[in-house]
């Protein structure tokens, strides 16, 4: 099975680093976050790569073909544009999964120790177009519960709760889905999916943390220097 990587977006959240590189060449201790990435998913055997480029895309090819030949990866970098919305890069490379059924995606700022064989087993299993990771996120900020009259029923104080963590198996139906470069795959297709029933979550009470601020890279560093870097499964 393939694995594609979206790696085109600005970062915008993260535009103390982003000015001069791509998100996903942001370093974990020596190695671009990305490359991190890579090895979690290469460790399961999937080392076929589509990698969705586009904002300084040049750069992450310079980068990875540094490992290509040292790491066993077959890459395949597609240029998806500057300003297409994540469900439009997807649309882009189709035609490199003709000839498959099923492929993963995933972001190019996110890592976990989730099992992939387990979640690849589980899209088959259930047999519907789309599974997403869903893992346990603790929320920085109370959450209101507000009724019709405008009363608070309630108030969670940073409460723990999943989300979609990326780390998808997608059925190549999920094309049909995909209008067009302005399709957002988040705000379009999983709620199109979810209305269908044809959208399932993987539930992974592990390790899962993404890149998109400067503490969240300053956090990732330190748990690397530390050795407790709980996506290092390789």
């Amino acid at each position: 099975m393939k694995l594609v990587i979206l790696a085109g977006g600005y970062g915008t959240r993260i535009s103390e680093e982003t000015k001069i590189k791509p998100k996903p060449l942001i370093k974990i201790g020596n190695k671009p976050i990305i490359w991190h990435l890579m090895k979690i998913y290469s460790t399961f055997g999937i080392k076929e790569f589509i990698i969705c480029v586009g904002y300084k895309g040049y750069m992450i090819r310079e980068q990875l073909a540094k490992y290509q030949k040292t790491e066993d990866w077959n890459i395949k970098f597609v240029n998806t544009g500057l300003h297409t919305m994540t469900g439009g890069r997807v649309k882009k490379i189709k035609k490199y999964l003709d000839r498959d059924k099923n492929f993963c995606l995933t972001y190019g700022d996110g890592l976990s120790n989730v099992n992939i064989k387990k979640l690849i087993k589980f899209h088959l299993d259930k047999n519907k177009i789309a599974t997403l990771t869903a893992v346990k996120y603790k929320n920085p900020k109370g959450v209101l519960s507000i009724n019709k009259t405008l009363n608070v029923n309630s108030i969670k104080e940073k409460p723990i709760e999943y989300i979609n963590g990326g780390f998808f198996v997608l059925s190549t139906k999920i094309f049909k889905y995909l209008k067009n470069d302005k399709s957002i795959f988040e705000k379009d297709c999983l709620p199109a999916l979810s209305k269908n029933n044809q959208l399932l979550a993987f539930k992974h009470d592990g390790f899962w943390a993404c890149m998109d601020t400067l503490r969240e890279k300053k956090e990732l560093n330190s748990l690397w220097k530390s050795k407790k870097c709980d996506w290092k499964i390789w």
